[in-house]
This record gives C-alpha cells, structure tokens and sequence, in this order.
C-alpha cells in the first residue's frame, strides 16, 4: 500500500529498471521503446501538469497522466456489476456501461466495448511487446489496454484501471 492508503502503481520505469527488461530489449536488437510520458494533444480538456496534479489523487495522477497501472484486484470496481455508467476520473466523459461489462479473471475492470465515441486508442510500444492503449477521448487520459481476447459479441477485451475511472449507479 501507497502512504495514501491505495494500492501501489507500477509504472514503466519500474519495470524497466526493476526487471531486466533493458537487457531484453537489447537482445531483441534495439526494438522501439517508448520511455516517459507522450501525452496526446488536441483534446477538448487539456490542463497543465500542475492543474492535472491538483484536480487528481496521486494514483489517479499516475495512472491517467503518467501511464502507470494500478495493482491487479485493487480496484472496488471490478466487482460492479449494477446498472450504471463508468466515467472518467479526470474529466467525468461517460467511458462505459455496465451492460458491455465482464468479469475477465484479471483483476481489473473488463469491457467488450466502450460507449460510442468515448475513447480513443493509440500503438503502445513501452514494453517490448506491442498493445493499444486506450486513452479517454476527451482529455487523453490513460485508461488502460485492449486485447483481442475478449468474449462475443466484439472480442475484445478493454482492460481498464479502476483508479481512472468513476462509477455512477443507474439504482436509485
């Protein structure tokens, strides 16, 4: 646990520089790697770090704007399953619903598919493995990952951080 009381974030220099992952990405002769941060530009919300910093929690901060990702089974939200909407923790741009959600075994929150126009998602080469990453389409903030193994009707798997998201139950 985080001296706020939240689960540790990893980020990618942890892993970089805790795992050997250098030595690997050199054996692999010189495969591109991303290292640090590349914010997305031109979103409807755009703040400056500082802003970004005061608006968000550290893990959030980490998660959205530094591209960190939280511990597997840390976040109370993979266990929703109510009706309800999944929004943005930076901006409150509406990303999911309960209906397109799924219980993945990974520990984080699943979904088959975001609502429309909600997310964006760019190539990801921070690990020597390529993924898409999934950014909230509003202010670009790091959501989490898509994988191509998820169940029907999309099969696709939206891998998302519970510490960038928020939940609004539809339950009155």
């Amino acid at each position: 646990m985080d001296r706020d009381g939240g689960a540790i974030v990893t980020t990618r220099r942890t892993i970089l520089l805790g795992g050997g992952a250098l030595a690997a990405v050199a054996a692999a002769g010189g495969a591109a790697l991303r290292i640090g941060r590349e914010e997305p530009g031109g979103f409807e919300v755009s703040l400056a770090e500082a802003e970004w910093r005061e608006r968000l929690t550290p893990q959030e901060f980490a998660v959205l704007r530094e591209h960190a990702t939280e511990a597997p089974f840390s976040s109370p939200l993979d266990a929703v399953s109510e009706p309800g909407t999944f929004s943005c923790a930076g901006c409150g741009h509406a990303l999911f619903s309960t209906e397109a959600k799924f219980d993945s075994g990974t520990g984080w929150p699943s979904f088959t598919a975001p609502l429309d126009g909600a997310v964006g998602t760019r190539a990801d080469y921070s690990l020597v493995i390529p993924r898409t990453e999934v950014h909230c389409a509003r202010c670009g903030g790091h959501l989490g990952h898509v994988f191509e193994d998820g169940p029907a009707p999309t099969g696709l798997r939206y891998c998302m951080n519970g510490v960038a998201m928020d939940f609004e139950s539809l339950a009155a």
